[in-house]
């Protein structure tokens, strides 16, 4: 059961299962100082909030937190702040930490995808296009690493997957320690293969 209601994060959960259920966890999301730290704790509280309820379930929690050293970049609350998030953002690097937990059998676990991700430079212009189109405001840091057409990325060092929302190997690792079977990402997705968080 998926503790998410992001479309992303089911997307991607598609690759290593054929079917499971999404359950949106209802929490205050506070990252707190620690960006690492922070995105472990909400995916665990995540996991937990929805095991509570379901308690022989298997539960993924995940969240994810942009930040550029200095502080923290979450969901804009609308336009201005995306465009005043990219205005922080782009061409510079910066972090990406997703954490992912899985709640089962009265525990859970927890990994953590660190990657650094530098935004592109765009151009006044298209950062404000790139922001009517609606697809930055539900993302952390204003941005989609898949919105390949922007495009948003000019540079990664880590997981693709990760920065999209949901580490792929790092959640099947969780899933198998939870007894749950499930397919390697690289046999949906080609790029999983030379992922540095491949076991």
């Amino acid at each position: 059961m998926l503790a998410s209601a992001s479309p992303r994060r089911r997307d991607l959960l598609t690759a290593l299962l054929d079917s499971f259920e999404v359950r949106p966890a209802d929490i205050p999301e506070d990252a707190g100082d620690d960006p690492e730290e922070g995105a472990a704790r909400l995916a665990r509280e995540k996991a937990l909030a929805v095991a509570a309820a379901e308690p022989n379930a298997v539960i993924i929690g995940s969240d994810t937190i942009v930040h550029d050293g200095t502080r923290s970049f979450g969901k804009p609350i609308d336009a201005n702040e995306a465009v005043a998030i990219w205005s922080a953002l782009r061409g510079r690097e910066h972090r990406v930490f997703t954490g992912v937990a899985v709640a089962a059998r009265g525990g859970v676990a927890t990994l953590i995808s660190e990657s650094a991700v530098e935004l592109a430079n765009l151009p006044d212009e298209a950062v404000a296009a790139y922001v009517a189109s609606g697809r930055p405001l539900d993302k952390a840091g204003a941005y989609a690493i898949q919105d390949e057409d922007v495009p948003t990325v000019s540079a990664l060092s880590g997981c693709y997957c990760g920065v999209m929302g949901l580490p792929l190997w790092k959640t099947k690792t969780l899933l198998e320690w939870a007894g749950v079977a499930c397919r390697a990402p690289d046999s949906t997705y080609s790029r999983c293969a030379t992922c540095p968080e491949r076991p």
